[in-house]
């Protein structure tokens, strides 16, 4: 079977679908698959070996100027290759600053509108490469807000594109008008071009077969898969809760717990700091965790990318907490590689993932019942099923911090509780989460297209 996987970075911080384009195509190779993985826009950034091609498909910089002045888009060939090289982007990334949104909505439209569209010559360009250059039995684009391309490479190479489903209602819920309603729309029409379309939970495939109007038989659902190197293996111990002694390979702080004991609990939150994770309403549970004299000394710890648009949000959490005499009881530690965060992990006596927004597949909830903590997670989005699944914790209302504190304060109090739910979802994770897993499930889906079923 050979898969060629097209996937868009996501600049300078880690993605989600990155780092599962990256795991699965490493995972497909281990299964005897020849998978090029192939980056769109701009370099992939992932926390394990990259194993994506150092080249770029739709280069971001050149993308974003044959959108915007259409006299660019005669430039010379070797222009745009140089415009294309990894190692200008990656620059171009770290210094460009943001992109705004109504410019993000002008090239997801863009894109969207395939061939048809203002940036057509460079998708009939790339599929003209990809045929000179690749032999694949399917393409797999890791984002259905690539669909925009499926019609040319299907019809250009001869073989079945399908899509991934990965947040893109989040996405598009975040451009401005007229944006969010056009890209949409053409989403809508593009879907239909996919052989197929792989949703990462039941919930997120049920909720996008109605957002498409797609017809549900035609999205599978697989479920994430982690690389378990280095994680907390079977057998290992794992707690005692309220006893997580400090880990050396963890960053330190520039704001530390003052006058906590090493045995003081740990609540951990690991993902992007922003309004849409929810990290304010653990900030706001922390008062009433504090005041419950039935618990022990207990802090927050945070990890994640922060974007420099969100440090406000980060700096009004740290205030509201100062007000409240408890800026020693909460620490940033910014974004960590793969083991820092797996030391992060292990530290916790428990993972609390508030988020606001639907979540579509929940890695973080993942990584951390892959390390033997037990979590506390809103009732929503994809969180319900794995929880039914693995048994790793506890629900709580979206959106309420009353409710979150309480759900945190039952984990604290009851270890022998805490940690059956640890056991349980370590062994699930193991199980049924794990990288070879998830790459077996999706040759299946390759081969039922190439069979045409």
């Amino acid at each position: 079977m050979n898969v060629l996987l097209l996937t868009a970075g996501a600049g300078p911080m880690y993605c989600g679908s990155c780092l599962q384009s990256n795991t699965l195509a490493a995972a497909l190779r281990s299964r005897g698959a020849d998978c090029i993985l192939l980056p769109v826009y701009t370099p992939l950034r992932t926390d394990e070996p990259d194993v994506s091609l150092d080249r770029l498909a739709l280069g971001g910089i050149k993308v974003a100027l044959h959108e915007r002045w259409p006299l660019l888009r005669r430039m010379p060939a070797w222009l745009g290759r140089l415009l294309d090289r990894p190692a200008l982007v990656r620059w171009a990334v770290r210094h460009g600053g943001r992109t705004r949104p109504k410019r993000l909505g002008a090239l997801t439209l863009a894109v969207l509108e395939g061939r048809q569209g203002p940036i057509g010559d460079d998708i009939g360009r790339l599929a003209d490469t990809l045929a000179r250059e690749f032999r694949p039995d399917v393409i797999h684009l890791s984002s259905v807000l690539l669909a925009g391309l499926a019609r040319p490479l299907a019809d250009r190479l001869g073989v079945p594109v399908l899509g991934t489903l990965a947040g893109e209602d989040l996405f598009l819920a975040k451009l401005p008008p007229p944006w969010c309603e056009q890209a949409r729309a053409a989403l809508a029409r593009r879907s239909a071009d996919l052989a197929a379309l792989v949703a990462p939970s039941r919930f997120y495939a049920e909720f996008m077969a109605g957002y498409l109007a797609v017809p549900p038989e035609r999205i599978h659902v697989v479920p994430p898969g982690l690389n378990l190197d280095g994680h907390r293996k079977p057998g290992d111990v794992l707690g005692p809760w309220g006893l997580s002694p400090p880990n050396p390979q963890i960053p330190k702080s520039p704001n530390p717990s003052h006058g906590l004991s090493p045995s003081a609990a740990t609540i951990g939150y690991l993902g992007r700091v922003c309004p849409d994770k929810g990290l304010h309403l653990l900030a706001e549970a922390l008062p009433r965790l504090a005041a419950d004299r039935h618990l022990p000394p207990l802090r927050v710890r945070a990890a994640g990318y922060l974007d420099p648009a969100d440090r406000a949000y980060l700096n009004g959490i740290r205030r509201r907490l100062a007000a409240a005499g408890l800026a020693d009881r909460f620490e940033y530690l910014g974004e960590l590689d793969r083991p820092a965060k797996i030391a992060f992990l292990q530290s916790l006596d428990v993972l609390s993932l508030p988020a606001v927004c639907r979540e579509s597949k929940a890695l973080p909830a993942l990584e951390g019942w892959a390390n033997g903590i037990p979590a506390v997670l809103p009732d929503h989005g994809a969180f319900p099923e794995l929880v039914a699944d693995t048994g790793g914790g506890l629900l709580h209302a979206p959106g309420d911090a009353e409710a979150l504190a309480a759900a945190l304060a039952r984990m604290l109090r009851e270890p022998e509780f805490a940690a059956a739910c640890a056991r349980q979802a370590h062994q699930a994770v193991h199980q049924r989460y794990n990288a070879n897993r998830m790459a077996r499930q999706m040759i299946e889906v390759y081969e039922g297209l190439v069979r045409g079923i």
